[in-house]
């Protein structure tokens, strides 16, 4: 492949123009980092020279002059005029005379805007985009940045991503754009979003959005936890807001699984709705959340299994964490509920782990999961079909919940689930 581009590169510069390597490819290179996703901007040439010569590229919108071919985007150099509000309020620009500068210019971050010539391997970057990548640095590449509301969410995705600081002037360039966050697709949202719960620490795209103070925006649920007093014997990490972004880290080092760590982020989402005159206490928080999650899921349109996820997550969290306090009888309810759920025993381990030993207190695991299964497995319907002759019906249930009771009170004594 590398040999085409090569080919395709000099016919671009025979004919006049120039053939860079630009955005995330460059800067991934230059962090050491393996992309395949490679992008490629063509100056000096019109849109019609370049099908004469490549008449086998795929030409692609109607807006931006971009190709594919090869499994790769070559696009015109362009720049982007804004006419009104919104993500999609823009008026295309792309023509031989655009500069490399140009194109470099109108991109969102001085860490995205680095080309590199395919020819020469020279490295253009003139916003100095690989000293803020030295230095972990987001920053916005010019003022263009105000002109797309959904850099908002990139910039803070990138932050998360990277794990870098975000400079004071995005900051405020950040909040400059949230009256126009709702102009957004949520879809557009969503997608940042769960970009950012796949990194390994989640938490610093909400710690951005709040610096920005545009958390409120999209993410309200999330917003109100900022100052729900906890009781700080059990909670000296401070709000509900602070537990929940610990919550969601641990879950980042336990499960891969971006439901789960939602399930995490939101499983204390009832908090956010407890009135001020009942803090530090939160009582019903869990039942309450139930209802946060689905708002929270239904606004930014989440699959239905994310919104299961959470809801479970938010429901049974407190449950969990006092497993080992219930009678048999209330812990076989529990298993028997949850076992069913989408997140099930496994994954409502996880939250209940993210939930209680993120907080600087060394709490014992709890851990059900495995009992759970295996109650769930030993006492089934064939085994009482088999024993007791019943069939399916109400008898039939309770005689299977009064066997599982039984298993239950003999594993405890032997079972390690502390």
């Amino acid at each position: 492949m590398e040999e085409t581009i090569t080919k395709i590169a000099e016919k671009i510069k025979q004919n006049g123009g120039c053939l860079y390597l630009v955005g995330g490819a460059v800067r991934d290179e230059l962090l050491g980092i393996k992309n395949n996703d490679e992008d490629y901007c063509v100056v000096g040439l019109s849109h019609d020279k370049f099908l004469e010569l490549f008449p086998e590229a795929f030409s692609r919108g109607k807006a931006f002059e971009v190709f594919d071919m090869y499994g790769k985007e070559f696009a015109l150099a362009r720049f982007e005029k804004k006419t009104g509000k919104g993500h999609k309020e823009f008026e295309i620009i792309a023509n031989k005379e655009i500069t490399i500068y140009d194109d470099l210019k109108r991109r969102d971050l001085t860490i995205n805007s680095i080309a590199k010539n395919v020819l020469t391997g020279e490295i253009v970057d003139p916003f100095n985009g690989r000293e803020d990548l030295k230095n972990h640095i987001i920053r916005a590449t010019s003022e263009s940045f105000s002109e797309d509301p959904l850099r908002v969410y990139r910039a803070a995705r990138f932050a998360c991503k990277f794990k870098f600081d975000v400079e004071e002037k995005t900051i405020k360039l950040m909040n400059s754009l949230k009256s126009e966050l709702d102009e957004l697709s949520v879809e557009r949202v969503f997608e940042e979003f769960r970009k950012a719960l796949s990194y390994d620490k989640p938490s610093i795209f909400f710690d951005v959005l709040k610096k920005s103070d545009v958390l409120d925006v999209h993410f309200i649920e999330i917003y109100r936890l900022i100052g729900a007093l906890q009781p700080e014997k059990y909670h000296p990490e401070g709000d509900a807001y602070n537990h929940s972004m610990l919550a969601l880290d641990m879950s980042a080092t336990l499960s891969n699984d971006e439901k789960i760590r939602f399930s995490a982020l939101v499983h204390d989402l009832g908090k956010g709705v407890t009135p001020k005159e009942m803090y530090p206490h939160h009582y019903g928080h869990d039942e309450k959340g139930v209802d946060e999650v689905r708002k929270f899921g239904n606004r930014l349109k989440m699959p239905n299994d994310w919104i299961a996820y959470g809801k479970v997550a938010a429901k049974e969290h407190m449950k969990g964490g006092i497993f080992y306090k219930m009678t048999p009888s209330k812990q076989v309810d529990f298993i028997e509920r949850v076992y069913k759920t989408k997140l099930g025993l496994e994954g409502l381990e996880i939250i209940v782990e993210s939930d209680r030993n993120c907080r600087g207190i060394n709490d014992k695991v709890i851990k059900f999961a495995n009992l759970g299964n295996e109650i769930m497995n030993e006492i089934n319907g064939d085994f009482i079909k088999e024993k007791f002759g019943i069939e399916d019906g109400v008898k039939f249930k309770q005689k299977m919940h009064e066997q599982r009771i039984v298993l239950i009170k003999k594993k405890l004594q032997k079972f390690d689930f502390l």
